[in-house]
């Protein structure tokens, strides 16, 4: 393990992700500046080992691992994924184990889904957050963005929360989830793709992470983050349909799915009690362990779904998030980004959409 200045180490949490890898690769050594990946397991370090990182071990969700993978760091970013049980309990976690090592600046990272999928025109960042989305993942991260405000008002650390929307770039699951769909005949959109694509190229959204990190005036605040352009779904999709030797015939035009509120799971909905988490907070740290390790030897169940990425539709039919996202009607604005941080987009939507579906031929070795 490399040994970094820890006077100007920043963690990021979910450094093995889509997100956090691409921050990594980013801004570490920008401006003095060395990240810290902390990871879930050292199988998380495949691609990250190649490089000389003051890496750490520790999960998002186990108080006392990730306080001492954090300590030493002025800054924290959170990227990790997780589902909408598991993104209550990270909000959490993350802020206590950020005070108790002296992190002074938390940056959350939110997603402008908090708004829903089809947010109504004029939505902003002063618009009131509700818990009344069909989608399972929105109301947990308003519920994530709620508890660390209140978290917050202890003083000990700033909270800084972004809220990007569609984010894309290399390595993204939009790219290859569109890719397979056009090749399985299975592609399919609303109104031939006129809806409002709130997209955002991953390196916006590193450029939007260093700024909240490091602006004063960001402390305390939620920022929606996005591309400079107004985007429909048909600038997103058909060109990777045009990429394959397709073209806009691939996709068909399925009614929209049911606007059916996802269920939440009686054992899911129970974690979200009170009495439950005083339970949990109440419960020695070593027992939990102990508790950890003898499930352990259970066989795993099956790893929950990122519910932020887009599930697989049978042919001709389209889901409750892709019927909500191509319907969107309103370009979510950064202006308070612009104004506060100083945001302005360095990568405009196109040339993210090339160097994306370039990359794509790489993965693929078609180059």
């Amino acid at each position: 393990m490399n040994t970094a200045n820890l006077s100007t180490s920043w963690a990021v949490i979910g450094a093995s992700g889509f997100i956090g890898l691409r921050t990594v690769e980013g801004l570490h050594g920008r401006d003095g500046v060395n990240l810290r990946p902390v990871v879930r397991s050292a199988t998380s370090l495949a691609v990250l080992a190649r490089r000389r990182l003051d890496w750490r071990i520790a999960d998002p969700r186990d108080l006392p691992a990730l306080t001492e993978a954090l300590r030493g760091c002025p800054v924290c970013l959170h990227a990790a994924l997780g589902d909408p049980v598991q993104i209550e309990r990270m909000a959490t976690i993350a802020y206590r184990a950020c005070a108790a090592a002296g992190v002074r600046r938390l940056v959350w990272l939110s997603s402008a889904s908090v708004h829903g999928q089809n947010p109504p025109p004029g939505t902003d960042e002063s618009t009131p957050l509700h818990e009344s989305h069909p989608l399972a993942y929105n109301n947990a991260k308003v519920r994530a963005e709620r508890r660390l405000e209140q978290l917050a008002r202890d003083g000990r650390v700033e909270v800084v929360r972004l809220r990007p929307g569609v984010v894309f770039g290399p390595r993204s699951r939009w790219i290859t989830d569109a890719a397979a769909d056009l090749r399985a005949g299975r592609a399919g959109w609303l109104g031939r793709g006129r809806g409002v694509c709130n997209s955002i190229h991953v390196d916006n959204l590193v450029h939007a992470l260093r700024l909240a990190a490091t602006v004063p005036a960001a402390a305390g605040e939620a920022f929606l983050v996005g591309d400079a352009e107004t985007v429909a779904w048909r600038d997103f999709l058909l060109p990777i349909a045009l990429h394959l030797g397709l073209d806009e015939t691939a996709f068909a035009e399925p009614p929209p799915a049911p606007l059916v509120a996802e269920r939440t799971p009686p054992l899911a909905a129970l974690t979200r009690t009170r009495l439950y988490q005083r339970l949990g907070d109440a419960v020695p740290d070593r027992a939990k362990r102990l508790v950890k390790g003898l499930a352990s030897a259970w066989p795993a169940p099956a790893p929950a779904r990122d519910a932020w990425v887009l599930p697989r539709a049978p042919a001709g039919r389209l889901t409750l998030e892709q019927t909500l996202l191509q319907g969107c009607a309103w370009k979510l604005p950064h202006a308070k980004a612009a104004r506060l941080l100083g945001y302005v987009p360095p990568v405009p939507f196109a040339a993210g959409l090339a160097t994306s579906l370039e990359w794509l031929d790489f993965a693929e070795g078609r180059t």
